[in-house]
């Protein structure tokens, strides 16, 4: 491609650190896959008027983590009719990213008797599920909810909990594939992911086969709290992997910046979802988290008109973006190909 026509293009997707918000473009657009209305039936009976609604909210993370993801919920909470404060109420409880406290914490909200409990990740929904089999359950997005044995199916969930999910093998098979052709040497790649996290350990050998397919070799590093990341990270030098992957765990979203550093130390190119590129990682190709936690009010206005999640379809998250951070490639002194540059929904620079 001629010099000047390549800069024109990708002076369109990039970011200037001068900014305060970094410009997005969807990926794919937004395609949800699979989903149906439920029947009018379902949707046509109005929430009590005068009656104030109360939500559980049983955070896997801090409120400073995930602060702005709960504007996103709030957001969506106000497109559909309802008002924190006015018709609904919300009891917010945080494990502050220690996964043990979740069954205590859960507990706590179905003692509040609440009519519906939100949560996110698969170590949140769990202990929800275990902890009511009553109260709805609103998961803003999970991996392989049904791996994982959270619901049946995703066309009728059954029992008390639906929501969004996505699928982790397809999601960081594509990581490797980008990595691939932004650095076409690799050949061995860390995969960091938390090993109290079902859906992170059940789908690990799924995207390893496919990564093989493009002839790259994986090794499984386990990081179970902040206090195993400097560990980890010696264990992927030692293993002489040439770059990592970082999963969507709550607990690695939390803490995006310092895994993004560590990365960037022991001079390692790394992919994970936007907040870690947003961060300071090289790459990133993930789910949009603030479009699926704005979704997610859409499952509770149908639950409080009378829609029963055991019949409600999960959906698959379908609003995906890539962003690369030139200013990390810098640093790394890493050249990126001018194709992945042009995919790229965001170039920071």
């Amino acid at each position: 491609m001629n010099p000047a026509r390549l800069e024109r293009a990708i002076s369109r997707r990039r970011v200037l650190a001068s900014r305060p918000v970094i410009a997005r473009r969807a990926f794919v657009g937004m395609v949800v896959l699979g989903i149906v209305a439920p029947p009018l039936a379902a949707r046509a009976q109005e929430p009590k008027t005068g009656k104030v609604w109360r939500i559980g909210f049983l955070g896997t993370t801090s409120r400073t983590s995930h602060g702005a993801f709960m504007d996103a919920f709030r957001e969506g909470l106000r497109e559909h009719g309802y008002f924190e404060g006015k018709n609904v109420t919300i009891e917010y409880r945080w494990a502050e990213s220690d996964y043990g406290r979740l069954p205590a914490l859960a507990v706590e909200l179905v003692r509040l008797n609440v009519d519906l409990i939100l949560t996110h990740g698969t170590p949140g929904a769990r202990a929800a599920k275990a902890a009511t089999t009553t109260i709805p359950i609103v998961v803003t997005l999970t991996g392989d909810a049904v791996a994982t044995g959270l619901v049946q199916s995703l066309a009728r969930p059954g029992g008390n909990l639906t929501g969004s999910t996505f699928f982790f093998p397809e999601l960081n098979a594509k990581r490797i594939e980008m990595l691939k052709e932004a650095l076409p040497g690799v050949k061995r790649v860390a995969v960091l992911m938390n090993g109290t996290n079902p859906s992170n350990v059940v789908t690990f050998d799924a995207m390893a086969q496919t990564a093989r397919s493009v002839g790259v070799d994986t090794v499984q590093v386990l990081a179970r709290s902040p206090d195993d990341f400097d560990g980890a990270f010696a264990q992927i030098v030692k293993a002489r992997a040439e770059a990592v992957t970082v999963y969507e765990d709550p607990l690695f979203v939390a803490q995006a910046a310092r895994l993004a550093g560590l990365a960037e130390r022991h001079r390692l190119p790394s992919i994970g979802f936007r907040e870690y590129a947003d961060s300071g990682g090289l790459l990133a190709f993930g789910v949009d988290f603030p479009d699926v936690w704005r979704r997610a009010a859409g499952f509770v206005d149908r639950i409080f008109r009378g829609a029963r999640p055991s019949e409600m379809p999960m959906e698959q998250a379908g609003k995906f973006e890539t962003v690369v951070n030139l200013r990390t490639a810098k640093t790394l002194r890493l050249t990126i190909p001018p194709k992945v540059l042009l995919r790229a929904s965001t170039v920071i620079e």
